[in-house]
């Protein structure tokens, strides 16, 4: 049993805030033991309508919505932005009242990483390249609160957005390999109306470089079109780091055609493909990424 699209759009009330494991799980109890299903949103807040469209989405899949709101440290490294990282529980809230959301799960760090907390989940072979070339320890500290929200919510189904795609692609690794009984849910990028992705951090971008940000979109688009049409792989991802620095992009960590399921380097499309891309503006790093068809056939 779910909700239905009418209770889904229709509903107004403000959902519950609760802080603690223990909260979360007598109200997840309680659902369950009436026989419903339980679904997760795991963010870190500053939620614009990307975010609300994932609870839309989860809610067809559920009875009840969660929607959890933690800035974790643990997959910030050195350097990186967690000190002014957004924080506006109270305007988030807001905007989830004309939500299917149900229940918040706002924690502190000490909730989530009590005094003598020492595990880690690491996952090899996905995380070693791309994003976590860039970024060192962000995938063991995003895959550990991930796993975490996961459990403490006993949820049956979490959704995550493609537009992070390499770590849907380790949270969908990590619930095969550990058995987990959660159903992990893609949902497909939510995009502004000039098509750069939506994104907390675009709040970062002053007037100037906002202009030069939609760049991104435009150019992926041009370089799968191209691909499908069966220009050279390794020639099209040069061609994009070029194409990105000529449009104002002050420089760019990747532009790289990968195996779509194990992200695995690929010279021609013989199975479906992700185009993924990072380009900075100053110190905000933006991602984007777009499916790339299968056109090469074994004869």
């Amino acid at each position: 049993m779910t909700r239905s699209e009418t209770e889904t759009e229709t509903r107004t009330n403000s959902p519950r805030i609760v802080r603690t494991v223990s909260d979360l799980r007598t109200i997840v109890e309680g659902w369950k033991a009436d026989g419903h299903s339980v679904g997760l949103v795991p963010t870190m807040g500053a939620l614009h309508h990307g975010h609300l469209s994932l609870v839309h989405l989860l809610a067809r899949h559920v009875d009840h919505v969660v929607v959890s709101i933690f800035v974790n440290p643990a997959q910030f490294g050195p350097g990186e932005d967690l000190a002014r990282y957004p924080r506006q529980e109270a305007k988030d809230v807001a905007a989830l009242a004309n939500s299917a959301a149900d229940l918040v799960f706002a924690p502190d760090v000490e909730e989530v990483y009590p005094h003598g907390f020492s595990s880690s989940v690491h996952i090899t072979g996905l995380t070693e390249d791309l994003e976590g070339a860039s970024r060192p320890g962000h995938f063991d500290g995003m895959a550990t609160v991930v796993m975490k929200l996961l459990l403490q919510s006993q949820c049956d189904t979490a959704i995550f957005g493609e537009k992070d795609y390499q770590q849907l692609a380790v949270i969908r690794r990590m619930a095969e390999d550990f058995n987990l009984p959660v159903k992990i849910v893609a949902a497909p990028i939510v995009r502004e109306d000039d098509g750069l992705a939506a994104s907390s951090r675009n709040a970062y971008l002053d007037q100037a470089q906002r202009q030069v940000a939609v760049g991104l979109n435009r150019i992926l688009a041009d370089l799968v079109s191209r691909a499908e049409a069966g220009e050279n792989l390794a020639s099209l991802e040069q061609k994009g780091r070029k194409a990105l620095l000529a449009a104002g992009f002050d420089s760019v960590d990747y532009v790289c055609f990968r195996d779509a399921t194990t992200l695995a380097p690929i010279r021609n499309l013989r199975q479906p493909a992700r185009l993924l891309a990072v380009a900075r503006l100053g110190t905000i790093r933006l991602l984007d990424n777009m499916a790339v068809a299968a056109t090469v056939t074994d004869r």
